[in-house]
């Protein structure tokens, strides 16, 4: 014969296989939970990394527009230091030619220099010669009336001597 369960066995299996169906279904709707729970956070934890590359995706656009700015600044500041390159080397062809014209000028300061001490010792011999010609118009100017007394004297003594020369002529013309 064979042994077949009684009712309350199967009860008993039944309420087993209700336990364990109890039981697994639990765990199934835990596991579930578990997993729509862990789902959630996941979920959170990729849209916070979205909004994080988000942020470093705004944060680098920032920096690559920064960095451009660095660079154009940079090329200023490169083409601003060759400017003042060629202003430095302009300014010291400037200084040179400043120094050589004052040198010029040194030489031309000289030369007027020179120019003035022979002028004054020109126009000191011209003071001397100017001297000279006065006191040789003074002896002039003496030596003519000087002359001009004799010639006043000797002019009288013609006329003397030709009026009285005169009277032995007349009386010698007379005789012939």
């Amino acid at each position: 014969m064979t042994d077949k369960p009684t009712y309350e066995e199967l009860e008993n299996q039944l309420a087993e296989l209700k336990k364990q169906i109890d039981t697994f279904q639990f765990d199934a709707i835990s596991q579930k939970a578990e997993k729509e729970k862990q789902t959630t956070e996941l979920i959170n934890a990729l849209q916070e990394i979205s909004l994080l590359n988000e942020e470093k995706g705004k944060r680098a656009a920032e920096l690559i527009i920064a960095n451009l700015e660095l660079k154009f600044e940079t090329e200023e500041k490169a083409k601003r230091a060759a400017e003042l390159v060629i202003a430095n080397i302009e300014l010291v062809f400037q200084n040179e030619e400043k120094a050589k014209r004052a040198a010029e000028l040194v030489i031309a300061n000289k030369e007027l220099a020179f120019q003035n001490r022979e002028k004054e010792k020109r126009a000191a011999e011209l003071i001397i010669a100017n001297k000279e010609l006065a006191f040789q118009n003074e002896e002039k100017e003496r030596r003519t009336k000087e002359l001009e007394n004799v010639t006043k004297d000797l002019q009288q003594f013609a006329y003397v001597a030709t009026h009285d020369l005169q009277e032995p002529l007349r009386m010698i013309s007379s005789y012939i």
